[in-house]
């Protein structure tokens, strides 16, 4: 017969199941959903197994627990739009790194027994995530500035930081302070550190950066499984900690940088004047009825959605253009950049929010060869992802990222609200390529106006 920690220990397996089939589904968008389910499964049995151990809970504050957390998870299901993601992806990162933060701190206010030192590790990096991903956020959603924000000594008072937390978990080992003053001077310097790390990283790496602080909820959850002896926090903890190594790696190798420049370059903290670049380069800007010509001539067209499409939540007005062209007998396909947008995938998830066939969204490796016999690439609000400065230009930020090959299309029609430089903090030189040509506006207003024009010609 099977006793309750056993049957609790096969519910946890059932759990963890669901959470790598889970995660293996989610590689795909047409199977994302699924993957999203059993995942969101492989935790509520998670849930029920805890609950049902036996253990003497107070179910009021259990019951109260869940009918707020599942409030505000409708609330923002059904509130919060896809071009919002990136910014509700970071403030769960958040509140997952504050949630094994908290679960180590009741152990240490209870006088538990266990380890100091795995409750203050817990804590570091629950605390550490939850800052670092409210400064993500706060950049995502405009109230810090966007900029890569630095000062003298930064990293020195980051690594000051560092060292002062490994110092105090020594000083525990032998007695030099109380345990009070060394959990709670960890827990402020940990705070700290979070903001340190995340302030100087520009907007253009916010996808590393999402991915990241993903990663560090993750070992949060775990180092507190550990604490607890409780085996789904371990393996789910660890499951979303390795994988969002795994992405945070597949990120850089898409930008061609390694995690230490993203985290420390300091990328797109200084911005190159926008008035002098364009009197520099022979910018061509065109109406919408000259654009709408070209692509009427056109027999092949490739889509590139970046930050601006997601902005003007022009994602539904695009694939009405692209159906429109599509019906004329043109080919249209999208290029989708590993780090276009604000986090992981953000792209994939605007376009499919649309109803875009998954079929014509081809990644980098796949849509470069597109571009040599491609008649226009309409570009629509990417900057750094197409920029040609990356192959030659040793001097910029960007140089030696992998970016879409759109200037070896015939024609490159870019759409951009204005001149303002890219997240990076460096001018486009495509834009002023002969076979470029700008048409400037929100990309919503721009595309509503070119379906007309397209359908009149």
């Amino acid at each position: 017969m099977m006793n309750q920690t056993d049957i609790q220990n096969l519910l946890y397996l059932i759990s963890a199941i669901g959470f790598i089939v889970g995660i293996k589904r989610l590689s795909h968008p047409k199977t994302a959903r699924s993957g999203n389910f059993l995942a969101s499964l492989g935790m509520l049995v998670a849930i029920i197994a805890t609950l049902t151990s036996g253990a003497n809970f107070d179910w009021q504050l259990i019951a109260l627990g869940v009918g707020i957390g599942s409030i505000l998870g409708i609330i923002f299901a059904v509130r919060v739009e896809m071009t919002q993601m990136p910014q509700m992806v970071a403030i769960f990162n958040g509140l997952g790194g504050a949630a094994s933060a908290f679960v180590a701190s009741s152990e240490y206010f209870s006088g538990s027994d266990s380890s100091f030192i795995i409750m203050s590790i817990s804590v570091l990096i629950g605390t550490l995530t939850f800052s670092g991903s409210f400064i993500a956020f706060g950049k995502l959603q405009g109230f810090i500035s966007g900029r890569a924000i630095t000062f003298t000594g930064q990293q020195a008072i980051n690594a000051l930081i560092f060292g002062s937390m490994l110092a105090l978990l020594s000083a525990y080992n032998f007695n030099l302070l109380p345990s009070d003053t060394i959990f709670y001077t960890i827990t402020v310097l940990a705070l700290m550190l979070g903001i340190g790390l995340t302030v100087p990283i520009g907007g253009a790496d916010m996808p590393v950066v999402i991915s990241l602080l993903n990663s560090y909820s993750g070992i949060a959850a775990a180092a507190t499984g550990f604490l607890l002896g409780n085996n789904a926090l371990i393996i789910s903890g660890s499951l979303v900690g390795a994988s969002g190594l795994i992405l945070t790696n597949i990120m850089c190798k898409g930008m061609n940088r390694s995690l230490a420049n993203v985290i420390f370059g300091a990328v797109g903290s200084e911005t190159s004047s926008a008035g002098s670049t364009q009197q520099e380069m022979n910018i061509k800007s065109y109406s919408t009825t000259e654009a709408a010509m070209i692509l009427d001539a056109a027999e092949k067209i490739i889509i590139v959605p970046g930050y601006g499409l997601a902005v003007a939540q022009a994602q539904h007005v695009a694939r009405e253009v692209a159906d429109t062209l599509e019906a004329q007998g043109k080919k249209v396909l999208y290029a989708i950049h590993p780090v276009a947008g604000r986090m992981p995938g953000h792209m994939n998830v605007l376009l499919a929010e649309a109803n875009v066939s998954y079929d014509v969204l081809k990644d980098l490796d796949e849509i470069n060869p597109e571009f040599e016999d491609c008649d226009v690439a309409l570009i629509l609000g990417a900057n750094d992802v197409v920029n040609p400065a990356a192959r030659h230009d040793q001097s910029s930020p960007i140089y030696g990222m992998p970016i879409l090959n759109v200037d070896k299309s015939r024609t490159v029609i870019i759409n951009k609200r204005s001149m303002n430089p890219g997240f990076a903090g460096v001018q486009n030189e495509l834009f002023g390529y002969d076979n470029s040509i700008m048409v400037f506006g929100d990309a919503k207003d721009m595309l509503n106006d070119l379906l007309k024009e397209i359908k009149e010609l």
